[in-house]
């Protein structure tokens, strides 16, 4: 559906000058382009054209309105045109001529003559015509071949030159190799023009609005004669599917909690994929705490990696004989945690559940870290501090985003109907013999199905013989959902004896077939028929591919189709009749109906090859010919599957052998109106030679064709609305891809281009809803088609109001962050364009020799797909698409792959057979159809080929320039590359520069007589592309390939002129592609001259057109003398070798080059000699200079002569300067050379000077300006962390009262917090001031989280404001006492100081005010270096290469490449300086540009390395753990720590620092390594980690000492460096040349015109305060980057974490290192002793817990003679992980009411480290353990109640586990105490028994019921009381009831008798006990009896007596 106006031509103008018409429908206007200088007429003969959605009203308006164009000013209009298009619905085509109206609506003489064409949806209006409009034949011909007489030529140069400029974009389409799309050249969407241009042009056409607001989509123009005949080609050569990578897993299990099961010991499995590791076994406890690290390698394809399964299982009591019962399992794919940000889960909860019931519930939650690292992945490890956070258990679950904690058990169902078109399978020797002596012929496979999901297999019965079975069977899977695997695997296998082997692969992707959202569905699919693809279908025994055929790679041949379905049912699981467990069923389903997937409709499918050229010269021998196939049909040679011919209207499958089926059709389908058999096959020929690597096929004039007919169901509406999605997406990709181009080479608005691109999307996306809704229901829409449908149609109208919003926002500033916004939309619409359910498979096109299949492309069938509706169809449908075939499977991969195995031209067309008669509608004019004899004189009938009877003549001239950062394919390190270029049957080659890996060619390849076939325009906008491919020359043997690119020529037709814009065409750079990865640019440009031709041919050739008999066309004398002329060669050294033209090599300009030469570091041996007198020469477009030599490289590795400049001619245009050339040659006796190694600079540009701006450099010697050094008001902890726990909608913020702060702080700080009876500083030390830092850091990355999701909610609000603004009211309230502290916080560490933060404000709490602030420092977590940008603020360091570049597509081996490192620096300037620079105060005319820069002589360095711990290191035992100790090296000196390792520790703490001397530049790489050490055999390296020290040193960022937050002389935060603050000070204004240090009263100092403030006291360690200046010296280091020309940021004080690598494993981190390095000059006075920094020694206590009594204790056994209810109750305790020090009181037997007497004290010796909060034990592993191991487990104290039993086994009753940090105050009584406490669900207040020393109270005992439910099951009373080791020495106590300090004995109620001895006591116990109420209740009873019949006794007497008065 679409209207078409052809504007023709505006008459009757007045004046002179430029003109542009703009044409509007709906809101969507259109611009012509500028016609200049126009008189009275303006010939715009453009046409525009509008995709409409839904059809026109006849009330709707054109407008079209006439400017005059101005450049400066805005347009003025002349005049408008509307018109009511009432007649254009009606007739669908109109020529009107009418006249403008001006501004008044009066009617002008100016007059514009117009034509349009409705086409409507349905064929209503308008046939297609095949002229567009409405012009003979002839005269189209004639415009062919006499273009100039029809045009004056001024006005063709007018509008060919707008015409140029509007095809810019495209001719640069293949800029940098990315081939762009040629579709925007189609007719339907309009060319964008170039954004200069538009600078220049367009911007001004919205009549002086502003630029930024008009986008570029709307200004672009359309012209008819711009053909899309040509599709863009892939540049990408090699399959990436299925090339084996590596990956490492790695998990580690903290703890558990909540199992449920009595009195277990647990073991955690860890499986991934086949492999399981086990942890150790915990015993008795349902919380045990593991904290075990498992790392897992695989080196496996990444499809395979992301299907495995990670599966973690809690087993209960596994040993060797038994394997243990299983608690509960978790399991997700690998993909789940890749797919996850950071490609981990860190610290989440797994819920546990038991696949064998399903009823049950959850059983426990395992706490666990999973990461899932490819290489070159880098994981940041959220920083590992102490875990003192609460453990929210429900907020942290293992779940991804958007997953619901509370998963349903759910039952997958997969339907497997039947399958259709197997191959064969078994060899058909025994099926023949069979045939012979029984005559049964059989079909040679056995299919069955099998189902893979998340690590279970189901299968289906097997088809005994069958190419077309039928199952009907449903495997059944039952699964958590949603579940956490991604795929279902469905593949056919075929049964064998001897082994099963896949016939084909599909698998089920659930995230495409469901939707989570609140609209969304669960997963569905079905039926529907998937393809499968794989080996190619003739049987072999062992087949080469079989991979393919396992879903690895991508297939190349169709295998078969398979009917599937899937549904999925959320199980109720309370409902009884289910079955629990979760094995896999096979189930019967009922058979689906025939016609459910689809009507059966006859596609036919048109192939047409232009040209098969660059075919491997090992094919060249034999004739070829090539093959085309979809499905089975077209297959000849092996496709064959049933002898059996179905009627083919009955619905037969469709799926056999093409040939036959067709030769029979003929009796029903007599109806056509003919017949065709059909022929996927073209002729063999014999190839000819190109080249001597390549041959070509003679297809000149006469092009082969195929053509299939095939039968499908018809589901082409999936197909389409995919194709509108990718056509969307594409459009988006491309105009991105110019977004960022622009970008990178700085062109002017790349945002106006965005704003078009996002404008464009959001118009796409409408338009997509309007098609897609017009869908009409039709039976075989499955629920997947119609929800995935409302899905897409929901999706893409979001984003396309998304879009609109996005485009509002684009800015100059923020258009980087819209881009990578507007890159999130093409993802997600290139994954909902992915069609799960197949219909029409793909088209493979096979190269065939001598019957062989050599190689192939696969093309999907939605590329070729018709529609009438534009958007619908197929991108390559109908277009000349360029294909590279490349080798199936394995071939392909590596070198092999990259060479094209041949380069089709193809035309393809699949459609609707009774669409046919489009067929050929896109094809290059001007041929013949030749057709089968019985085909003749059909209309429609195919042809069998085309024979082209118009052809032109062409010379191609290609301009090779250069190229850039080449494939090193020589063991030097560098190539001798030289280029091949391909056009057509042509190819030449430039010349072989020598060692270089950025050649300057500088060379004109002359292409004459190209003959290309085809109209003239089509080959104006189309033209064929060029291939240059890059090689190595080598002197024996073939040449290397090194990589490939395209490039489309610019084409000059005869009639046009050579002159700008178009001509000469411009240099670009084209991006050299190598199998997928990228291998270096290539500049260059290509032209494409038409040769004219003389009168005489051309009236011949008016002849021939008519008369076949006339000779054909040769080029007459005149012929090339009309083409721009080529100079010779300029320079006769160069022989016949043509150097690029002047009007296209860059415009040069004189630059010289400063080079500085510092030093050689770590040269390797060459050829196994070392270096010793290297130099290093530099080379730059031609020009260079050499270093002084270096005498003895052992001795002084530094050149003496440190600056050398050369002047060379360089472009103007900075993005065309050459690369700079560094080579290091080793200068050997007799004058011999060595290359060592080489590096290549590819951009000059960081290294460019540019003068500074006179006018910028007033401010900075203006007056004073005071530096606020007031620090930032520190965010309030508390309330950040309110914010980010209330994520709901309304962010309350909470500011808490003083006391509740009190409250909050001591609950969170736990032993962290300075209590008020502890000592001051002296208990500090550098351990809390680290452990300060680090949570600093944490609140920081929490702080930046928080920001960012605030700033993304409101872009534009300033959040710093915001923050400030919420602190005010403190800022106030804090009292001046504050100020002194708040000055020693330096504003540089904008470290929020933990302790003041949550300290209250009331000054009224003096003594507390001095203690809280703890100094601290800045812990990075990531290198120093990428912190400060390497250090290389002068000194830049390249890495010297040598060798080959392996061949295995991963740039990891670079590092073996590296021979050494050049230290040095250049500086670029265009050559005339301005003089102020030279005439500075102390300019030295030696340094040129490096002025002021240290000399490089040897230099003595104290190097001190501080070791802090290492965290996640890659365990190195088989027990998965290792015992690290730390090596470090430094030229010489190598400390091994060896006796210092430390056992069986992922996580050790070193705690050391190193002090090594060391020469410098000799001895400047540090490598800090930690080793495992092994009783036997030689340790291994984990990881390590190197440091350049002399980057470091030489810095201007001062990385020798890091600068401490505060200056003190005493205690944990003593200055370390050797130079006072004020030393360092008037250092650094010395050296860089400035005025001051200034100290001035009152605490200021002036450095220039700075001012800063500042305390002026000092505290000695005796509290007497003195005078000083170093604070303020110290505030001015801190703020020494505002310091104007020479400031930058000083290295604060540090601590910086650094990732351990180990070469065998590259890329892949081995464990984090934390540590810094101080070094200090010999020269200089020495530095004070090393910090220490020691590990924190745990502290001795002893826990002394007194059980008094327990109360309501379950009674378990049940007497044998009177059937009491008694317990016989002890209580057993222990610290958490030491079972062994478990301790038990003594039996009380026989209670009866569950209370026990037991005044029993347990004596726990432990030892505590309060920082981490964790107990620390050392024992040995097992009893073959070499030395203990150390573990920090929690302290937490668990008690158990038990019921002793003689002969059999303790019942286990229940138990308490009381965390001693944090745990329920107890009650004071038993009543009192409920299961709340034990459950933490009570609201008391939280005790630490660190603070509280002495505790009693009631805590309940708790187990689970049978139900799982938690009951109490009893009452301790107990008393804990905490004592140091002094303590404990001084007040001992003894063990149970024993001496020192002895507890009474318990009064028990004596039950230990003989009952008959007693009886009486017994009936006491027995029945007293028992009945007592019952015997109370019999006793009133009796009372109130007697009392009643006393009364009946005394009543009659009473009665008596008072009757008678007596």
């Amino acid at each position: 559906m679409a209207l078409l106006v052809h504007l023709k031509t505006v008459t009757d103008l007045r004046g002179k000058g430029d003109r542009i018409a703009k044409v509007a429908f709906r809101g969507l206007s259109f611009y012509t382009r500028v016609l200049e200088n126009c008189e009275d007429e303006a010939p715009f003969d453009e046409t525009f054209r509008w995709p409409i959605a839904s059809s026109i009203d006849v009330n709707e308006m054109l407008e079209i309105q006439v400017f005059n164009y101005s450049k400066v000013f805005s347009n003025r209009l002349i005049g408008t045109f509307r018109m009511v298009l009432q007649k254009v619905v009606e007739e669908g085509q109109l020529e009107v001529m009418d006249t403008l109206i001006d501004d008044n609506n009066s009617v002008i003489q100016t007059s514009v003559s117009i034509e349009i064409r409705y086409q409507a949806m349905d064929g209503t209006v308008g046939a297609w015509n095949d002229e567009e409009f409405l012009e003979s034949p002839n005269a189209q011909a004639e415009d062919v071949l006499l273009p100039s007489h029809r045009q004056s030529p001024s006005k063709a140069s007018a509008a060919e030159r707008a015409l140029r400029r509007a095809g810019k974009g495209v001719f640069s389409a293949m800029k940098l190799g990315k081939v762009r799309k040629d579709d925007h050249r189609k007719q339907d969407e309009p060319a964008v023009l170039e954004a200069e241009d538009l600078d220049r042009k367009a911007m001004r056409l919205g009549g002086g609005l502003d630029p930024d607001t008009i986008s570029l989509a709307s200004v672009t123009a359309v012209t008819t004669n711009v053909s899309n005949k040509r599709s863009k080609p892939d540049i990408k050569m090699e399959p990436s599917a299925g090339r084996p990578m590596d990956y490492q897993v790695s998990i580690t299990v903290i703890e558990a909690r909540q199992l449920v099961g009595l009195n277990m010991d647990p073991v955690v499995c860890v499986e991934v994929g086949e492999e399981k590791k086990y942890t150790s076994m915990k015993e008795s406890t349902n919380c045990p705490y593991y904290n075990e690290y498992f790392v897992f390698d695989f080196h496996v394809p990444p499809d395979v990696m992301f299907d495995k399964i990670i599966k973690l299982s809690v087993i209960h009591s596994k040993n060797l004989l038994r394997s243990g019962t299983l608690v509960g399992s978790f399991k997700m794919d690998v993909g789940t945690v890749y797919s996850q940000p950071e490609h981990q889960f860190y610290h989440k909860w797994a819920i546990l559940s038991d696949p064998e019931d399903i009823t049950a519930g959850l059983k426990g939650y395992l706490k666990v870290d999973v990461a899932v690292v490819g290489k070159g992945d880098n994981i940041k490890t959220p920083h590992k501090a102490n875990e003192t956070d609460e453990d929210d258990i429900e907020g942290n679950l293992l779940l991804p985003d958007g997953v619901p904690p509370e998963r349903q058990w759910a039952r997958f169902y997969i339907k497997i109907y039947r399958a259709e078109g197997l191959p064969r399978m078994n060899t058909s020797i025994m099926a023949n013999v069979k045939k012979a002596l029984i005559g049964e012929n059989k079909d040679l496979v056995d299919p069955y199905v099998q189902v893979v999901f998340a690590g279970q297999k189901g299968k289906t019965s097997v088809q005994k013989s069958s190419y077309e079975p039928l199952w009907n069977e449903q495997v059944v899977f039952t699964e958590m959902f949603p579940p956490l695997c991604k795929r279902i695997k469905v593949q056919i296998r075929d049964s064998d004896k001897v082994n099963d082997v896949a016939i084909g692969t599909h698998f089920i992707d659930l995230r495409k077939v469901s939707n989570e959202g609140d609209k969304g569905f669960l997963p569905t699919f079905g039926p529907a028929w998937v393809n499968m693809y794989g080996s190619t279908r003739n049987y072999t025994l062992m087949d080469e591919h079989q991979d393919l055929n396992e879903g690895l790679g991508e297939g190349v041949s169709f295998r078969a189709r398979l009917l599937i379905g899937l549904s999925v049912e959320i199980l109720d699981t309370s409902n009884p009749e289910i079955t629990s467990s979760t094995e896999v069923q096979l189930e019967q389903s009922t058979p689906v109906a025939d016609n459910c997937t689809g009507k059966m409709e006859e596609f036919f499918l048109f192939g047409s090859f232009l040209e098969a050229t660059m075919i491997d010269r090992k094919n060249g021998d034999k004739p070829i010919n090539f093959e085309v196939t979809i499905g089975n049909y077209g297959n000849e040679i092996d496709g064959m599957s049933k002898p059996v011919i179905k009627k083919k209207k009955e619905g037969g499958a469709g799926n056999e052998e093409a040939s036959e089926l067709l030769q029979n059709s003929s009796d029903e389908e007599g109806n056509e109106e003919e017949e065709f058999v059909s022929i996927s096959t073209t002729p063999p020929m014999k190839p000819l030679i190109t080249d001597r690597n390549y041959f070509h096929l003679p297809y000149f004039d006469k092009k082969p064709c195929i053509y299939i007919k095939s039968w499908w169901q018809d589901q082409r509406r999936r197909l389409y609305n995919a194709n509108i999605m990718d056509k969307i997406a594409d459009k988006l990709e491309e105009g991105l891809n110019d977004v960022h181009e622009m970008m990178k080479t700085e062109k002017p608005h790349p945002e106006r281009r965005l704003r078009g691109v996002l404008e464009e999307l959001s118009s796409g996306c409408l338009r997509f809803v309007t098609l897609a809704n017009k869908d009409q229901n039709h039976s075989s829409r499955t629920r997947l088609d119609r929800e995935r449908l409302k899905s897409c149609m929901r999706e893409l109208e979001t984003m396309g109001q998304q879009a609109k919003t996005l485009r509002s926002q684009v800015k100059k500033t923020t258009i980087r962050e819209k881009l990578k916004q507007s890159q999130n939309f093409l993802q997600k619409l290139r994954f909902l364009a992915d069609e799960p359910q197949h219909s029409i498979p793909d088209i493979f096109l096979w190269m065939m020799s001598n019957n062989k299949r050599i190689a192939y492309a696969r093309i999907p069938s939605k590329d070729i797909l018709y529609s009438i509706v534009d958007e619908e169809m197929g991108k390559d449908c109908g277009k000349v698409k360029t294909v590279f075939l490349k080798l199936p499977g394995k071939k392909g991969f590596g070198p092999a792959g990259w060479t094209v195995q041949a380069k089709m031209e193809i035309y393809l067309w699949l459609g609707l057979n009774k669409q046919r008669k489009e067929f050929l509608s896109g094809l290059p004019c001007g041929f013949e159809e030749r057709k089968l004899p019985k085909g003749q004189g059909i209309l429609f009938f195919p042809p069998i080929s085309l024979l082209y009877n118009k052809k032109q003549v062409f010379q191609l001239r290609v301009h090779m320039y250069q190229a850039r950062s080449l494939f090193a394919a020589d063991s030097s390190g560098l190539s001798d590359p030289f280029a091949r270029v391909f056009f057509i049957t042509q190819s030449q080659c430039t010349e072989v520069l020598n060692e270089t890996l950025c050649p300057t060619w500088d060379q004109l390849l002359v292409f004459d007589n190209v003959e290309l076939y085809g109209e003239v325009h089509e080959m104006r906008d189309d033209p064929p592309i060029i291939v240059i491919e890059i090689y190595d020359q080598d002197t024996v043997g073939k040449a290397d390939f090194m990589g490939r690119t395209f490039a489309k020529p610019v084409v000059k037709m005869s009639d046009e002129e050579y002159c700008p814009p178009r001509f000469p065409p411009q240099l670009e750079y084209y991006q050299i592609y190598r199998g997928n990865s990228t291998a270096g640019d290539l500049l260059a440009a290509f032209e494409l001259l038409q040769l004219p031709y003389d009168d005489e041919e051309i009236r011949r050739a008016l002849l021939a057109v008519t008369d076949p008999c006339v000779p054909q066309i040769k080029i007459g004398p005149a012929g090339k003398s009309d083409l721009p002329p080529i100079d010779g060669p300029t320079d006769l050294d160069r022989g016949p070798i043509l150097p690029v033209p002047l009007g296209i090599r860059p415009v040069l300009s004189k630059y010289r080059v400063e080079i500085l030469f510092w030093g050689l570091r770590d040269l390797k041996r060459v050829n196994l000699a070392q270096v010793d007198r290297p130099r290093v020469d530099i080379e730059c477009a031609g020009k260079g200079v050499q270093s002084s030599l270096i005498q003895n490289y052992k001795k002084n590795p530094n050149f003496s002569t440190l600056v050398k400049w050369f002047e060379v001619d360089l472009p103007e245009n900075e993005l065309l300067h050459p690369p700079l050339n560094i080579r290091v040659v080793d200068c050997r006796a007799f004058g011999r050379y060595t290359l060592v190694g080489s590096h290549a600079v590819n951009s000059l540009r960081k290294f460019i000077y540019r003068p500074p701006d006179k006018k910028a450099q007033h401010w900075s010697t203006a007056g004073e300006i005071v530096v606020n050094v007031e620090p930032e008001v520190p965010i309030k902890k508390m309330e950040t962390m309110v914010k980010l726990e209330a994520n709901s909608d309304a962010v309350v913020k909470v500011e808490p009262s003083e006391e509740e702060k009190e409250k909050k702080k001591k609950k969170k700080k736990g032993a962290e917090e300075i209590e008020d009876d502890e000592p001051d500083e002296s208990m500090l030390d550098w351990w809390s001031k680290y452990f300060a830092s680090i949570e600093t850091m944490k609140e920081h990355l929490r702080q930046q989280e928080a920001a960012a999701a605030e700033a993304e909610e409101k872009e534009e609000m300033d959040l710093t404001e915001e923050i400030r603004l919420d602190d005010s009211p403190v800022k106030g309230s804090k009292g001046q006492g504050k100020a002194k502290e708040k000055i020693k916080m330096p504003k540089e560490d904008k470290k929020k100081k933990q302790q003041q933060q949550q300290q209250p404000q009331q000054p009224e709490v003096p003594e507390k005010k001095n203690k809280l602030k703890i100094d601290e420092m800045k812990v990075y977590p990531k290198e120093l270096e990428t912190e400060f940008d390497n250090f290389e603020d002068w000194l830049h360091t390249f890495n010297l290469l040598r060798g080959k570049i392996g061949d295995d597509d991963d740039n990891a081996a670079d590092e073996e490449r590296i021979v050494g490192r050049f230290k040095g620096s250049m500086c670029v300037y265009k050559v005339p300086l301005p003089d102020d620079i030279t005439k500075e105060a102390g300019y030295d005319p030696n340094f040129g540009m490096f002025q002021g820069i240290p000399s490089n002589d040897p230099i003595n360095v104290l190097v001190r390395v501080y070791v802090v711990r290492a965290t996640d290191l890659h365990p190195a035992d088989i027990n998965g753990k290792a015992d690290p100790y730390v090596v470090i090296k430094l030229g010489k000196t190598d400390i091994k720590d060896k006796e210092n390792y430390i056992s069986k520790q992922l996580n050790p703490v070193f705690g050391k620092s190193f002090d090594i001397e060391a020469t410098f530049p000799m001895e400047s790489m540090l490598t800090v390594a930690i080793y495992d050490w092994d009783l036997v055999g030689s340790d291994d390296l984990i990881g390590e980690t190197k440091i350049d020290l002399e980057n470091r040193y030489y810095s201007k960022h001062r990385a020798t000492c890091g600068v401490s937050g505060t200056y003190s002389i005493h205690g944990y935060n003593i200055w370390r460096d050797p130079q006072k603050p004020t030393q360092i000070l008037s250092k650094l204004c010395k050296e860089g040349k400035l005025d001051g240090p200034h100290y001035g009263p009152g605490g200021r100092v002036k450095v220039v015109n700075r001012v800063f403030t500042g305390p002026t006291e000092l505290e000695d360690e005796n509290g007497q305060k003195k005078q000083t200046e170093e604070h303020l010296a110290l505030t001015v280091l801190h703020h020494w980057e505002e310091i104007p020309r020479v400031g930058c940021k000083l290295v604060p004080e540090h601590v910086e974490t650094r990732p351990l690598l180990n070469p065998d494993k590259p890329g892949i981190e081995q464990g984090r290192l934390e540590l810094w390095v101080d070094m200090f000059p010999m020269d200089m006075p020495a530095p004070g002793p090393a910090i220490d920094i020691a590990p924190r020694k745990p502290k001795k206590y002893e826990l002394r817990v007194i059980v008094w009594n327990t109360d309501e204790v379950i009674l378990e056994d049940d007497d044998y003679f009177t059937g009491e209810k008694s317990s016989d109750i002890f209580v057993r305790g222990w610290l958490k992980g030491q079972q062994e020090d478990k301790q038990d009181t003594d039996v009380h037997y026989h209670s009866l009411t569950g209370e026990g007497n037991f005044n029993w004290r347990y004596i726990f010796p432990f030892d505590y480290l309060a920082a981490e909060e964790k107990i620390v034990i050392s024992k040995k592993e097992s009893m073959f353990s070499w030395d203990e191991t150390e573990y920090k487990i929690p302290a937490r104290l668990t008690l158990q109640v038990w019921d002793a039993d003689h002969f059999s086994a303790d019942d286990f009753l229940g138990a308490i586990e009381l965390d001693l940090n944090r745990f329920p105050r107890g009650a004071k009584t038993a009543k009192q105490c409920s299961m709340e406490l034990g459950t933490g669900e009570a609201e008391v207040p939280m005790i630490s028994i660190f603070k509280q020393k002495r505790v009693k109270g009631w805590w309940p005992f708790l187990a689970r019921d049978e139900n799982d439910e938690i009951e109490i099951t009893g009452k301790v009373e107990a008393e804990l009381h905490l004592l140091t080791a002094e303590e404990a020495e001084k007040s001992p106590a003894g063990l149970a009831r024993n001496e020192p300090d002895p507890l009474e004995k318990p009064n028990r109620p004596d039950t230990s008798f003989i009952w008959f001895l007693n009886p009486l006591k017994s009936i006491r116990y027995f029945i007293w006990h028992t009945y007592r109420w019952l015997l109370l209740k019999i006793l009133l009873l009796v009372l109130l009896l007697l009392m009643v019949g006393l009364f009946f006794y005394s009543m009659p007497g009473y009665l008596v007596k008072k009757l008678l008065g007596a």
